[in-house]
């Protein structure tokens, strides 16, 4: 299906803050949303409001790396309530979580597309109505195959 990666395309060897996105077979783990902005999505997954205090660890030097952590937080970390709609509704990815290894890359997520038509950072984006329909279709991995691979 036609989707939004990473500016450095799809990647088999993921480096934190490569901008490139994971191959392999990503499980869906958990979806997040702004319940001040969307309504949740139907889908199996575990499905949590998202607030200002959530937040995913992205620093390869912080215990809690590739993890959810609460904000304050003091390694490096993503916000996950954002200004922009990206993650109006955001589904973790099992990427580099079982366990993390460090410098592997971080929240790899499925999100709403960036403004303009831009790459994401490494996740895979489709448009709400897309991303709602897959959920609720009971969606559980994305497998992402290499380049010039045909699925």
């Amino acid at each position: 299906m036609p989707a939004t990666i990473g500016a450095a395309g799809v990647v088999a060897h993921k480096v934190e803050g490569d901008h490139g996105t994971p191959v392999g077979t990503l499980p869906l783990r958990r979806v997040f949303y702004r319940a001040d902005r969307v309504a949740a999505p139907a889908c199996h997954l575990p499905v949590e409001p998202i607030s200002p205090h959530d937040g995913w660890c992205d620093d390869p030097a912080d215990a809690d790396y590739n993890q959810y952590v609460m904000l304050p937080h003091a390694g490096r970390h993503e916000r996950l309530w954002r200004e922009d709609h990206v993650y109006d509704i955001v589904v973790v990815l099992g990427y580099n979580d079982s366990p993390p290894v460090r410098g592997r890359g971080s929240a790899i997520f499925l999100h709403l597309p960036p403004a303009g038509g831009r790459p994401t950072e490494g996740c895979i984006a489709v448009p709400e109505a897309e991303l709602r329909r897959l959920l609720a279709m009971g969606l559980s991995e994305i497998e992402v195959l290499p380049p010039g691979v045909a699925p």
